[in-house]
């Protein structure tokens, strides 16, 4: 397994695979991941623990542990973290494709 820090906590890369990446994302109570969307990359997500908001376009889901979603590229999205954050992510493998729209880590808008 690959550990990878973050400004928010980090993700544990358990499969990296030419057809699909899956990782499990810790996520810091008070902290939250960029305002961002995908060019190409399809992620599906499970939230295992915790609790906090998600912005999945035009709206704001409550997190709870059980919620599952599907974020389609071009998906404007945002995980916030009320409380220390277990997420299960399987995407497929267009690892460096994120635009950052917002980013409270001084991190690249646009690779």
């Amino acid at each position: 397994m690959r550990t990878v820090q973050k400004p928010w906590g980090r993700e544990l890369w358990w499969a990296q695979t030419p057809a699909y990446v899956a990782k499990i994302l810790e996520i810091k109570a008070g902290e939250s991941l960029s305002l961002q969307y995908h060019r190409q990359k399809l992620e599906s997500m499970y939230f295992a623990a915790g609790s906090g908001s998600l912005v999945l376009g035009e709206k704001t889901l409550n997190i709870e542990p059980g919620l599952t979603v599907t974020i389609e590229p071009g998906t404007i999205h945002r995980i916030i973290a009320h409380t220390d954050l277990t997420v299960f992510e399987v995407s497929t493998p267009e690892v460096a494709d994120i635009v950052r729209v917002e980013d409270a880590y001084g991190r690249a808008k646009d690779p």
